[in-house]
């Protein structure tokens, strides 16, 4: 059969670093949320890629699904291998290859994480700025065009990425983009493989855009009795062209499980929690300017830190936040979606949300980025119950609805994948058929990432 066949063939190439062990499998068929497991039939672990074109011209002679796996973290079903397979685990592609600090560039493979980057690169004076979160790995956080915290001032994932080096579907391996500042030489590649999700390509080589380390860090945390203060706060520090490097919410009912699980006693109102980046002198006036702004919109409980450590105890509650929510219902599962909206839209989206939770009868505390209009909602669900998993999806179908309805979209970091695929159509509608094509003429046997993202025909690999 062609799927032996193919895996023969891989086994041969890469001895012991192809598994078919039950195991293995497993581990490459969870996803972080609600997705059931799905294993494939194979697990490949390239170093180089040259093992990445063979890899994708066995399958593609054999037409086997080949899906890419980074750290596994996304939260749409991103690199489960529904239709079976081939996992092309990244993890042994993790070296960093050429730092450029005159250039602030750096050459790395897909599998470096970013923590690990940014510990890499401590010495240089430099930091690479995306932070979706998850430790996640590069070529990852490239396919699904990351963002999360620092995006309102560093920008995402497309802002970062200056090059590219992907093996296509046959095996070609191709370079896009340059170290250049900018260019104007012929179609943006490098732009259309930074959030493919894996459907066009397999990234393995990223030259990527790195900032200067601030001289000086300073975070706060505030809150608000309504969330439309606190998001009028950031409308107006954004108008009085403040710089912040983060700005970030919670609402009231992830306070009340911060403090319900780690034994905290904050005022349970929604929060903003913001940082400034810069010299000495720029944080001090930027932080002074912005706690005029928030003493003049209501304001309480100001709390200002500038050492790591009382910067990271300031910001626990957003980054524990989705761990806290789970761990507050012992036993669920995860359904967390995103949508991004106008900022000016942003309080009133977060509101029509929380009722539509609410009449459904679910759990799903509301944190985002306010910066930036992007928010997320993480229904705790469970798994004894199917009749929550329809609800949180019927809910997320809303949301993301409400979103085109004001003028936003569908996501704003997490992705397609499988989670989303059913929704692209009302946010593009002849353009995704476009999308579908550009897939076509990339890879016409449609063995890469199938079934996501895309209105593709997906093939499967059987037994």
């Amino acid at each position: 059969m062609a799927l032996e066949q193919a895996l023969n063939a891989l086994e041969a190439l890469l001895g012991a670093r192809l598994s078919r062990k039950s195991g293995d499998l497993d581990q490459h068929g969870h996803s972080e949320t609600w997705f059931p497991t799905t294993p494939p039939h194979a697990v490949a672990w390239p170093e180089t890629t040259q093992e990445v074109s063979a890899i994708a011209k066995i399958c593609s002679a054999e037409g086997v699904p080949l899906v890419a796996w980074g750290t596994g973290t996304s939260l749409e079903g991103h690199a489960l291998a529904q239709n079976g397979g081939v996992v092309l685990d990244t993890s042994r592609m993790n070296q960093i290859l050429a730092t450029d600090a005159e250039d602030r560039l750096v050459r790395v493979q897909p599998g470096v994480t970013r923590v690990r980057l940014n510990d890499e690169l401590r010495a240089t004076g430099l930091f690479f700025p995306v932070d979706p979160g998850a430790d996640a790995s590069l070529g990852g956080m490239a396919a699904t065009r990351a963002s999360g915290t620092t995006a309102v001032r560093y920008g995402t994932m497309r802002h970062n990425v200056a090059a590219l080096e992907v093996v296509l579907a046959d095996g070609r391996i191709i370079r896009t983009g340059s170290g250049a500042v900018k260019s104007s030489s012929g179609y943006d590649l490098t732009a259309l493989f930074v959030g493919s999700e894996g459907t066009l390509g397999i990234i393995t080589e990223l030259t990527l855009r790195l900032h200067a380390q601030p001289e000086t860090i300073s975070s706060a945390v505030c809150a608000f009795d309504t969330l439309e203060q606190a998001v009028e706060t950031v409308q107006m520090t954004i108008q009085m062209g403040i710089p912040m490097a983060r700005i970030e919410f919670v609402d009231s009912e992830i306070v009340k499980v911060f403090n319900k699980m780690n034994h905290t006693t904050m005022p349970e109102k929604p929060h903003l929690m913001i940082e400034f980046h810069g010299s000495d002198v720029s944080v001090a006036e930027d932080s002074r300017r912005f706690g005029e702004v928030v003493a003049e919109m209501g304001g309480a409980d100001f709390e200002w830190a500038t050492t790591t450590e009382e910067r990271n105890r300031l910001w626990k509650i957003r980054h524990a936040a989705y761990s806290s929510i789970i761990a507050s219902r012992p036993g669920c599962i995860g359904l967390v979606t995103d949508v991004c909206v106008p900022i000016s839209r942003l309080a009133e989206a977060v509101e029509r949300g929380r009722d539509m939770i609410a009449a459904k009868g679910l759990f799903g505390p509301i944190l985002g980025h306010v910066g930036d209009g992007n928010f997320h909602a993480t229904l705790a669900l469970d798994p004894s119950d199917p009749s929550e998993l329809e609800r949180a999806k019927e809910v997320g179908h809303e949301l993301a609805e409400m979103a085109l309805e004001m003028g936003g979209t569908i996501t704003g970091e997490h992705g397609i994948g499988l989670g989303k695929r059913g929704l692209m159509a009302a946010e593009h509608g002849e353009a995704w058929a476009v999308m579908g094509q550009i897939k076509a003429a990339l890879d016409p046997n449609g063995i890469l990432n199938p079934g996501k993202m895309l209105p593709d025909t997906a093939p499967a690999a059987k037994a």
